[in-house]
Formats: structure tokens, C-alpha cells, sequence
């Protein structure tokens, strides 16, 4: 695998932003973890996708309808992901662990699995951030091309439109092969993942085992064949795209930077919290609907730079990180809306797939 640094020599504006952003927290004598609001969302998400699950498998209900319902099941688990999962992968949903790794396997009972997860996004991820070779996200080539360091191969002409599918696909990739290719590998893209315990074996086979008994067994011996393909492909659908757009409009977008590890030995110019205001974009934080469904990943920057805090703080934390990046000459790059920042994705991804 590559070996990435950073110049963290120069880091007056890492030190200079902790220290605000510790005296926030310190003067209004609040945690830096989940609170009433994040629970309240979790009181709300978690029964009601168990609600619309249990209807459409016992109640008679209209083809039309069902599939509408399918499709607001993947809405919904794709914003249990963005909210209760994400915070609590990230152990900033309760300071107490063993919630945060209860919660986590909310991914598993999504058909993900919380240990791959957790390395594939939080160490290599949130550390090499739009690094080409090192960072998951952005390796979808040839499939994709999402950086100007990827190889281009003639097929990128129509991406900007094919991609749309491919994000509507990706929650099926995810559940069925992705996942199933890291671990057969052990190995998430260049980096070996990290040692596997008895327990994490038996969760990862156990749950998928059970995600297939829920998800497939139970509604085909309720409802037959047909109603159920129409109902989980709906709500794979709604799932996929959901979870891909949001992502790719924190990362892929006009103006956040990229770099590229060359060889086995890289050193990025930029001190690690530079690196991620560089390569990552807020958009429509002022939309309260959009802030509460993403659970504030909308704050893309804000959570680039304080992963391990509640994403209920981000829009108070902005305010700060905003001024701090202007004090120290750095870009703090955000969209008003989030269609502003879905045209910018599209735009950008129709440029990368022009030939070079």
C-alpha cells in the first residue's frame, strides 16, 4: 500500500480551531456527543421504518402504494444511516461505548456490516480525503472517473448521465458484493484491513444471514415473489441513490481539491485539517429539512474536521470554522442549496469525462 503524510508543521490553523472550538463547548457547558435533538430523531426513525415494514408485510395495501412505501422504507433507512449510524460509528452519538457500538450495528441491520465500515470510511476515508489511491470513496474506476489523476477510457463521455443508475445500484453492490469483496480480501482497495476477531466473523456472517431472513425470506413467504422484488428494489433504489448523492456532493464537486499518491512514499503539501477544508463542501445549511434528514452531513466540512463530535453541533460549530479559515487565507467552500451543489456534482463529473 502507498504510504501518505502530511506537512503538519504547519498547523496554526488546526491549533488555532481547536482551541475555539473547545471553548464553545466549554463556555456553554454542553457535551460534545449526541443530545435530545439526536434522540429524538432516533425515537422517530428507527419505529417508524419498523412501522412501514410490518404494514407492508401484513396489511392489504394497493400495488401503486406499496411500492410508494417501499420506496419511503429507503428513504428513511438511508437517513437511520446518516443520523444514528453515522454518530455512532464515528463514537460521537453517546460518550458511553457500548451505545455507540450497539447503535453502529444499525449498518448491519441496513445490510452493511459496522466493522469494514468503520475502517473503509473512518481511518482511510477521513484521513486520506479525495487522496486517489488511498481514499475508497473515490475508487470507481474504471467504472467512474471522479479525479483528473484516474485513468480515462472513452465510456467516461456519458458518466454524468449513466452515474445516476450506478448510485441507485450501489446500496445492492454494497450489501452484495462489496462488502463480501473486503472481507473475502481483507482488504479495503490498496490498504489490508485491519485484524478480524472471532466476534467480528461471527457478526459479519450472522447478520447477513439475518438481513437475508428479513429482508427476503419473511416478505417472500408473506406476500410472494412478485410484490416483493417490486418492494425491495424500490426500496434499494431510494436507498442507493439517497446515500450515494449525499456523499458525492461532500467530496465531488467543483473546487474541492484532489491529490494523487505516487509511488509507495507521498507527502501532501498541506497539514492534515488544511487538506480537508481543501477537498470537502458544506451545502444548503440554512434548509432545516435537509440538515435534520442528512444528519448535518450537509456540514461535510464541519465533520471533516470534528469527526468524533455530534453532527447536532455542526451548525453552531460553522460559524467558527467559517471565521477560522478566513483568518488563515483557506477556502471554506459551501453551496447555498443543495441543487446548487447537485448541478456542480453533474457539471464536474461531465468535465472529468471528457477525454483529457
Amino acid at each position: 500500500m502507498p504510504k501518505v503524510s502530511f506537512n503538519n508543521k504547519q498547523n496554526s490553523f488546526a491549533q488555532s480551531l481547536k482551541t475555539k472550538v473547545d471553548q464553545y463547548f466549554s463556555e456553554k457547558q454542553i457535551k460534545k456527543t449526541g443530545n435530545l435533538e439526536l434522540y429524538l430523531k432516533t425515537a422517530i426513525l428507527i419505529p417508524a421504518a419498523l412501522l412501514i415494514y410490518v404494514l407492508l408485510l401484513t396489511v392489504n395495501i394497493p400495488g401503486g402504494v406499496q411500492v410508494l412505501m417501499a420506496g419511503l422504507l429507503g428513504a428513511i433507512l438511508a437517513s437511520i444511516g446518516f443520523n444514528v449510524m453515522h454518530d455512532a460509528c464515528h463514537g460521537s452519538y453517546s460518550q458511553r461505548k457500548w451505545v455507540n457500538e450497539l447503535l453502529g450495528l444499525s449498518l448491519n441491520a441496513l445490510g452493511g456490516n459496522a466493522f469494514i465500515w468503520k475502517f473503509k470510511h473512518n481511518i482511510l476515508h477521513h484521513t486520506y480525503t479525495n487522496v486517489d489511491g488511498m481514499d475508497d470513496d473515490i475508487a470507481k474506476s474504471p467504472l467512474m472517473r471522479q479525479c483528473r489523476s484516474q485513468k480515462w477510457v472513452p465510456a467516461h463521455r456519458y458518466q454524468h448521465i449513466y452515474v445516476v443508475l450506478v448510485y441507485a445500484i450501489s446500496s445492492f453492490a454494497w450489501v452484495f458484493i462489496m462488502d463480501f469483496n473486503k472481507y473475502l480480501k481483507q482488504k479495503v482497495y490498496t490498504t489490508p484491513l485491519q485484524k478480524m476477531s472471532l466476534q467480528d466473523h461471527v457478526i459479519f456472517w450472522l447478520s447477513k444471514v439475518l438481513y437475508l431472513i428479513f429482508y427476503v425470506a419473511i416478505p417472500v413467504y408473506l406476500v410472494g415473489w412478485g410484490p416483493w422484488a417490486l418492494g425491495f428494489t424500490a426500496m434499494h433504489l431510494v436507498m442507493g441513490l439517497t446515500l450515494a448523492l449525499v456523499f458525492q456532493l461532500a467530496h465531488v464537486v467543483e473546487h474541492t481539491e484532489f491529490e494523487a499518491a505516487h509511488g509507495e512514499v507521498t507527502q501532501i503539501e498541506n497539514a492534515w485539517a488544511e487538506h480537508q477544508v481543501r477537498t470537502t463542501a458544506n451545502f444548503a445549511p440554512d434548509n432545516l429539512f435537509v440538515n435534520w434528514f442528512v444528519g448535518g452531513l450537509n456540514y461535510q466540512v464541519e465533520h471533516h474536521l470534528f469527526p468524533r463530535i455530534s453532527h447536532v453541533h455542526y451548525p453552531a460549530l460553522s460559524k467558527i470554522v467559517q471565521e477560522t479559515c478566513q483568518e488563515h487565507g483557506l477556502p471554506y467552500h459551501t453551496y447555498p442549496t443543495m441543487t446548487a451543489s447537485m448541478i456542480s456534482h453533474f457539471r464536474m463529473m461531465k468535465a472529468l469525462g471528457e477525454k483529457p
